[in-house]
């Protein structure tokens, strides 16, 4: 590679030529012209390509189209390379700043006709809104400039080397540039121009920035406006119509303060928005004003004189066709679904999203975290050795990168705190971008979760913290040290606002134990919430070898390093189906709180500013699952962090059966992100009377007898199952496995684990260990008792290979008042170490020409669940098909598990196969249920859903008990009191053909 080349795409600096200082993304009537659309382009496979492209008279009829916005890798099927997911590496030798000489180099062109209107503008501004990573511009043959920083704007001044009619722009792209050791974010390295280009002709006397930084004091509303243009420009006119605001400032100098009078603040859940406009003679720029003052007083993070909590979660901006490249209607309807499962904030993780997702944010109503584009994981490795962080080199990259993101987005008034990026460790260069935050913007913290000892940041910020450690973070009084910190460092964090930058890891089926943080935001006001990772899945579709489609990650692409399936760990999957989780998570955050007490109901509003006028209460009535009664429930307007006493409806309670009364909060009227009637917040209560469970009969005088036997449904050959309801089945068989979770699949790390870890192993490398998977059965006996037909019972020990550990398994099936009941009773050998996935008996049911196809059940629902995740969970009647009971994750897992069965009745095409009703055991506690096509065996064989094999064959599993989900993938293991420790369970059912 020549040496000029080498130093250029080596070159840590932000580039040359780029306008400085950067500005506001603005809505303003100046001509403008939109260069998306079709482009002529070549990849090249080293960055050492001959450059006469750029010149006016090269032909480049030979090249291809590509679409502009877009990912080079992700047009062509493959033509041009292929996606890479790496989260914590590198995928190109570490030797900063140098990249290898096979750096894929995308060459674009165009023609492009400048108005002939655009002849009196003062200059003619082209802007990228987002290249990855490195690129270089020419005009008509004229080298304009390059610039680095992918996620971020850069505009250039091509006003000499523009002219009347036919214009060429040719583009040059590096994949990779001494700025990708600064943007090793956790997502795709995704090449190309991938937002858009603009040509705008700014007008002689118009304004280059406008900011209009808000306050919001008793009731009032204060506007102080920066206003950047030649004095030329002025006089310059702010008008706010609805407030009847017209200031007119005559010179920069008169540029004051204006007093907006009585306003409406701006908040998440009331994001009042008024139109404004800042013009001059020669341009106007409109914009969207929100009235809301950002503070920290104490230990409290404040809008609006108010706590605030984040119920958030961190968004990439990912699409599984279109990658990065921005879709407003998708985009609009992403943020429409957080809101109707309460996410009241984002954070951007880890680089401003497009400009547009905030004027979304603004309208709809969010707390965001802004972060900057910055990233150096892949420097752990080296125990952060070479860290561009700390690097003088590096620095001016640095502040360009912070400069950006503030200059661009500070208008929003979404926008309630800056982050510096993420992961990055920490040194001079973040302390420097720090420095020049605080000076721009006084108002609004600074985040960045790497400065563990709070020496230029705001706000205390963690990832991953476990309940416990953040009870002890948020816990008044207590002096024990904070992670990396010495006592004094830690007095000064917990004297700051504390929030989880991320928790939760979302990854496949999980995570667990949501409730527990959230029962510590509302005991610990220093607890301000946190960020969920993450939103969504980050899929890409493609296809699979037997030509289906699948979403596709880390390996699927033949990288040389990846980071597998890390990249599909969101609450949303990536053809944008919610998984149970974000369920889960929106009944745990839910804004309004039941509480309920004989005949009344304390209703408590959660939210931060809000009453509860937009709301509707209704009530409804159930026995054992069918309406018998409903209705409105009124409930006098609750203000925010209020409570208030309701008298409930006169319940009618089924003598013989349950009872439940459910209450709704739904929105009264429609909203721009739902529709009238949903469901923001619900609640239920067990109403039922006691009903005794049918006693066990315990037969004595139990005699071997084998041969064939009928028992109601049932019938037996040598007492195994072979025929229930007519139709053919094996089983029950001893089921401890589960298909591992990712939570399953990851190794401990020893901190505050279930007393049943080994750190650096997983679970599911235990429960392979231990032959949980590969279980086989040796009968003990078959016996019957004395003298009658009416019962049998089989004995067996179920151990695996190689292993002396077992598990005794006692059948009982009888008929009990003309019933058939199955009783088993699972008890465990001493010596098992770890903890168990679960504890079921399985029924494989073949075809038999109609399949067992799906469910109706009287238990927990509609959604799956789990110990330590059954908030969204409600006592109801529901039914499925056999595909909608699975969840697909993009890595099949253990999935479908519903949680306090009663009674379950399996259908084929419609029509009842058999019922089935389980009995409570003598501690009280409900089995569950999971139907599928796929044994747990078969599923912790597949890497992706495609995998599987064919199947003719339902399987049905009836479980005492399951371990919970965690967050191990990335976070702490299952909390003690929901892990499954072996131990002795019972399981009873009561049968009856359909």
């Amino acid at each position: 590679m020549p040496s000029e080349l080498s130093a250029y795409v080596s070159d840590p600096t932000p580039g040359r030529g780029a306008l400085r200082p950067a500005r506001s993304w603005l809505h303003s009537d100046a001509p403008s012209l939109s260069l998306n659309g079709a482009w002529r382009f070549r990849l090249s496979p080293t960055a050492s390509v001959a450059q006469d492209f750029a010149a006016e008279e090269f032909d480049d009829h030979g090249w291809e189209s590509i679409p502009v916005p877009s990912h080079w890798v992700l047009e062509g099927d493959g033509a041009h390379g292929r996606p890479i997911y790496t989260n914590i590496q590198f995928p190109f030798p570490i030797d900063p700043p140098h990249v290898p000489d096979e750096n894929p180099t995308g060459d674009y062109r165009r023609h492009f006709a400048v108005p002939a209107d655009w002849s009196d503008a003062e200059r003619i501004v082209l802007r990228f809104d987002g290249v990855e990573s490195l690129f270089r511009v020419w005009v008509n043959g004229v080298d304009i400039g390059s610039a680095a920083g992918s996620r971020l704007a850069h505009e250039f001044d091509i006003t000499p080397a523009v002219r009347p009619g036919d214009n060429v722009i040719a583009v040059r792209v590096h994949q990779w540039s001494a700025a990708s050791y600064v943007e090793d974010q956790d997502q795709w390295w995704l090449p190309g121009i991938f937002r858009d280009v603009t040509l705008t002709a700014r007008p002689a006397g118009g304004i280059e920035d406008v900011w209009l930084r808000t306050g919001f004091h008793d009731g009032r509303g204060r506007v102080e406006a920066e206003i950047t243009a030649e004095g030329s420009a002025f006089p310059v006119t702010l008008r706010i119509p609805e407030l009847g605001v017209e200031q007119v400032w005559e010179t920069a100098a008169d540029v004051t303060p204006v007093d907006a009078g009585e306003v409406e603040p701006w908040s998440a859940e009331r994001p009042r928005l008024y139109d404004a406009t800042v013009s001059t003679a020669a341009e106007s720029i409109a914009l969207r004003v929100g009235f809301r003052t950002v503070e920290i007083r104490g230990d409290r993070f404040l809008v609006n004189g108010r706590r605030v909590v984040f119920h958030g979660v961190n968004r990439h901006e990912a699409h599984p066709v279109r990658g990065r490249v921005f879709d407003e209607e998708h985009a609009r309807e992403d943020l429409a679904r957080m809101k109707r499962f309460n996410v009241n904030a984002i954070r951007t993780s880890h680089y401003p999203p497009h400009p547009r997702l905030l004027d979304l944010a603004d309208e709809l109503g969010f707390w965001v975290v802004l972060e900057c584009d910055l990233e150096t994981h892949g420097f752990e490795k080296l125990g952060w050795v070479g860290n561009p962080s700390d690097d003088p080199a590096w620095r001016e990259a640095y502040l360009d990168r912070i400069r950006r993101t503030v200059e661009r987005d500070k208008n929003h008034p979404s926008i309630v705190i800056w982050s510096l990026g993420n992961e990055s460790g920490t040194g001079s260069n973040l302390a420097a971008m720090s420095a020049w935050v605080h000076a721009r913007d006084a108002e609004r913290p600074v985040h960045y979760e790497g400065d563990y000892t709070g020496e230029y940041t705001d706000v205390y910020s963690r990832m991953y913290a476990s309940a416990a450690e953040t009870e002890r973070i948020g816990t008044a009084g207590t002096d024990t040290p904070l992670l990396n910190c010495t006592p004094a460092q830690s007095a000064r964090q917990r004297a700051k606002p504390f929030l989880l930058c991320e928790y939760a890891h979302a990854m496949g089926n999980g995570p667990g134990a949501l409730d527990q943080y959230e029962a510590l935001v509302h005991e610990h006001p220093r607890l301000h919430g946190g960020f969920v990772w993450e939103w969504r899945d980050h899929g890409i579709l493609t296809t699979a070898p037997d030509g289906s489609a699948y979403h596709a990650y880390g390996g699927d692409f033949g990288e040389v390093v990846h980071d597998g399936n890390f990249v599909m760990d969101g609450m949303l999957l990536s053809d944008d189906v919610p998984t149970p989780s974000l369920y889960e998570y929106k009944a745990v955050v839910q804004p309004v709180r039941f509480v309920f007490d004989g005949d009344k109901v304390a209703v408590t509003n959660l939210r931060h500013s809000a009453d509860t006028s937009d709301l509707r209460f209704r009530w409804r009535v159930e026995h054992d699952g069918t309406p018998v009664d409903a209705g409105d429930l009124e409930v006098p307007v609750v203000a925010a962090g209020e409570s208030g006493w309701v008298s409930l409806p006169p319940v009618p309670v089924a003598p013989e059966g349950e009872t439940w009364l459910t209450i709704d909060a739904v929105l009264a009227t429609a909203a721009p992100w739902a529709p009238q009637g949903h469901v923001v917040a619900t609640v239920q209560s067990d109403r039922s009377p006691h009903i005794p469970v049918p006693a066990v009969r315990h037969r004595t005088g139990w005699r071997p007898d084998a041969g064939t036997l009928t028992l109601g449904a049932a019938e037996f050959v040598d007492g195994c199952l072979v025929n229930l309801a007519g139709r053919a089945v094996t089983g029950p068989r001893l089921e401890l496995f589960r298909a591992p979770t990712d939570n399953d699949e990851s190794p401990s790390d020893g901190v505050e684990e279930s007393d049943a870890s080994v750190p650096g192993v997983s679970n599911a490398e235990l429960w392979r260990r231990d032959g949980l998977d590969r279980l086989t059965a040796r009968r003990v006996s078959v016996e019957r008792p004395h003298d009658r037909t009416d019962a049998l019972r089989t004995l067996d020990k179920v151990s695996a290979a190689n292993s002396a550990l077992f598990v005794m398994v006692e059948s009982v099936w009888s008929l009990e008042a003309g019933e058939l009941e199955l009783r088993v009773e699972i008890e465990p050998s001493r010596g098992w170490s770890t903890v168990w996935p679960r504890i079921g008996i399985r029924f494989d049911l073949p075809d038999g020409g109609a399949p067992v196809d799906g469910a109706e059940w009287f238990g927990l629902g509609p959604s799956e669940s789990y110990p330590d995740s059954l908030r969204a969970a409600r006592t109801g009647r529901f039914s499925s098909g056999i595909d909608d009971l699975s969840v697909d994750y993009a890595r099949p897992q253990e999935t479908g598990h519903r949680s306090g069965l009663r009674r379950l009745t399996l259908t084929s095409t419609g029509t009842e196969v058999f019922r089935l009703e389980a009995l409570p055991d003598t501690h009280g506690r409900r089995p569950g249920f999971t139907l599928s096509r796929h044994t747990p065996q078969e599923l912790a064989r597949a890497g992706h859903p495609y995998e599987l094999p064919a199947s003719t064959t339902s399987r049905l599993t009836i479980d005492a008990a399951q371990h919970g989900l965690g967050s191990r993938s990335c976070g702490p293991d299952v909390w003690p009191e929901f892990a499954l420790r072996p131990e002795a369970r019972t399981i009873r059912l009561r049968i009856t053909a359909g």
